[in-house]
């Protein structure tokens, strides 16, 4: 009777409390159960005692599992953790680059209304040429000759703005890049290192 109710309900919740990564467990929990029952049927007081030593040894071997299985849980939910804030700084940065091509989108606007203003300046000189008043029109095209070297200094400082946030937007593009692809690498070697680490213990338990 006592056999047959740890065969069953015993073993099914050691199965459950020892569980582990799957490597191994149920043939520590079949070979516990064999013990036991060695154990329970064993003639003499020397072999009793043999079979109780081998009992702890595999009861051993299941709390080991247990606690390094613990342990993987632990460093997987701190890895999480990580992950999280990775993707939070991500998006972080993500909105940063949107608010900078907002800015870089107006700065080019500004720059379509100078380039507007200068054309309007060109036409405005044109029909300025044709005033019979030579003295007064040639003051007015150097007036109009200086306000075009300040619209065209304007705008290559503009055009020098636009440069420089594109390649901070190219540097972020890439940072973003190889974030991702470090992300991508490090769940590929920690799958690796799991899965050999999982072959070593097979490898060593056989």
């Amino acid at each position: 009777a006592l056999t047959g109710s740890f065969s069953s309900d015993e073993v099914i919740r050691k199965r459950l409390l020892i569980d582990g990564d799957g490597a191994g467990d149920d043939r520590r929990i079949n070979l516990l159960v064999k013990s036991f029952i060695k154990w329970c049927n064993s003639g003499s007081q020397e072999e009793g005692y043999s079979q109780y030593q081998r009992m702890l040894s595999t009861l051993s071997q299941c709390e080991f599992s247990m606690g390094k299985t613990l342990l993987v849980y632990d460093m997987n939910l701190r890895e999480m953790e990580n992950y999280e804030k990775i993707y939070k700084d991500i998006e972080n940065s993500i909105a940063a680059a949107h608010e900078k091509i907002s800015e870089c989108k107006k700065q080019i606007l500004q720059a379509k209304r100078i380039r507007k203003n200068r054309q309007e300046y060109d036409a405005l000189a044109k029909v300025i040429q044709h005033h019979p008043d030579r003295h007064e029109t040639l003051k007015q095209l150097e007036a109009l000759g200086k306000e075009l070297q300040h619209l065209s200094h304007i705008k290559e400082n503009v055009e020098d703005k636009l440069e420089l946030r594109r390649k901070q937007f190219h540097v972020l593009l890439s940072t973003i890049h190889e974030l991702q692809q470090t992300l991508e690498n490090d769940e590929k070697l920690s799958e690796a290192e799991e899965s050999q680490e999982t072959q070593m213990e097979t490898e060593t338990k056989q």
